[in-house]
């Protein structure tokens, strides 16, 4: 007796049904992934019971956030394994038994939220040969991860979350630069709308953080008397600035191999969290040796054995690790769900309303306050920061005279048109993340740009990395 066709109408409304509940997911969970951090760096460490607020010692350990965010990666390998499992044991079971072949490719492809992609990538082994090759975007994404753990530190997570967004720009320049890529000037006059929209966010931060901390989080700061509130959010925007080089330099090396490779997403991810984590385990006694313990270091963000102590120590910093590191996996897995799906382009357009949930979050948790200084400057930076992605993104069209001319060379990144990229609108490009990654961390929450040659590698979601 066969099993019944894939393409059912019951299986279709199932699929319909389910899309909504992974958009969902994604969202939340991108949006947890920023809140959950910002919430550990919140947590009184040590000088608790003092009177004096300014007395209270902060967690703020980022080697050790951006360890958990690779657990987070490496926790990815389930489905994976999962799907492994099942194949070995419906192999063992069906042995002898007759099973009915797939009549056509679009049936074999026409469930992409149940059908998982691993279970035929790990059908042999959960081991590719090219895993080794996710080493060096690894590398890109812990350089970038702790660079923004720190700006996360020194700025309110809003802000944090929409500086991430010049991560579109570096991508752009990289992919021009490196995978000869073509943008057209409306796509460039997006991203110069973006980077503009950055600035007047970082302006908007640096104008909040010069008010009295107290009134803005109600939380003091471990941070030096003698630094200026100002130029600490100054600083944390540059590094969040400096870090998307880090960023965009990891997804072209993704882009690089995984459309040379035919890689499972969800195992990518879990590859580059492997290599990650090993990485961060391996310098962590180093940066302890020599800085973290020394006279200078000690309490610091390389004292690893007092952040060791102070996140075993408190419940909340415990507890919360564990929850970004589940939030991350999740995000992942959702967010590569609504690739295959959908679109990368749709997926994009969600993590630009993951920035807003972000935004409004924190300020119905009192972590930060619009005033009439601060709040039609992040307002305004937000607005050109969402517009210049769409239109970026292709979402939006732009303005008439930016447009390219009719019948002449097609609206999208490359020169083989929107079709390459599997995306209904022009210009699909990846998404903002902007992951989370995971967060992130957002990285594992971004797209790649696919070239035509692998379009139908993107429409299955074997494109693209959570």
């Amino acid at each position: 007796m066969s099993p019944p066709s894939a393409s059912s109408p019951s299986s279709q409304v199932d699929r319909s049904a389910a899309i909504p509940l992974l958009v969902a997911g994604m969202l939340v969970t991108g949006i947890c992934n920023s809140l959950f951090t910002k919430y550990q760096d919140q947590q009184c460490v040590a000088n608790c019971s003092d009177p004096d607020p300014s007395k209270h010692t902060e967690f703020s350990q980022p080697v050790l956030q951006t360890a958990q965010m690779f657990v987070g990666e490496c926790l990815c390998v389930i489905p994976p394994v999962v799907a492994l499992a099942r194949s070995r044991w419906g192999a063992r079971r069906g042995k002898g038994r007759y099973t009915a072949l797939p009549t056509s490719i679009q049936e074999e492809e026409s469930d992409p939220v149940s059908t998982s992609n691993g279970e035929a990538a790990t059908a042999a082994s959960l081991w590719s040969p090219h895993a080794v090759y996710f080493a060096l975007p690894a590398i890109c994404d812990l350089t970038g991860t702790t660079l923004m753990n720190v700006g996360l530190i020194l700025t309110p997570v809003s802000i944090y979350q929409m500086t991430r967004g010049a991560l579109v720009l570096w991508v752009g320049v990289f992919s021009v630069l490196f995978l000869r890529r073509h943008l057209h000037v409306y796509q460039w006059a997006a991203l110069c709308t973006v980077m503009l929209g950055v600035s007047v966010v970082g302006l908007s931060g640096t104008i909040l953080r010069d008010e009295p901390r107290e009134k803005a989080e109600g939380v003091a700061t471990d941070q030096e008397p003698e630094v200026p509130p100002a130029l600490a959010a100054f600083l944390g925007v540059l590094l969040i600035l400096f870090a998307q080089l880090f960023s965009a330099s990891q997804f072209v090396l993704e882009e690089k191999i995984m459309t040379r490779y035919n890689v499972d997403p969800l195992l990518a991810v879990s590859y580059e969290g492997l290599f990650g984590l090993t990485t961060v385990l391996l310098a962590m006694p180093l940066l302890h040796y020599f800085y973290g313990a020394t006279p200078s270091g000690r309490g610091g963000y390389f004292d690893i054995v007092t952040g060791w102590r102070q996140m075993t120590g408190n419940s909340a910093v415990l507890w919360s690790s564990v929850a970004i590191s589940l939030s991350i996996a999740l995000f992942n897995g959702c967010g590569l769900a609504v690739t295959r799906a959908l679109s990368a382009t749709a997926r994009s357009t969600i993590d630009t309303c993951r920035t807003l949930g972000i935004w409004i979050g924190s300020l119905l948790l009192g972590w930060e306050v619009l005033t009439w200084r601060s709040g039609p400057a992040q307002a305004t930076g937000f607005a050109l920061l969402v517009y210049g992605t769409l239109v970026f993104n292709g979402i939006v069209r732009p303005p008439t005279f930016l447009r390219p001319r009719e019948g002449g060379e097609p609206l999208g990144v490359g020169t083989e048109g929107p079709a390459a990229a599997g995306a209904e609108l022009p210009g699909s490009t990846p998404p903002v993340a902007i992951s989370d990654a995971t967060a992130a961390r957002e990285a594992a929450s971004t797209g790649v740009l696919v070239d035509a040659g692998d379009a139908d590698r993107t429409a299955s979601g074997r494109g693209t990395r959570g």
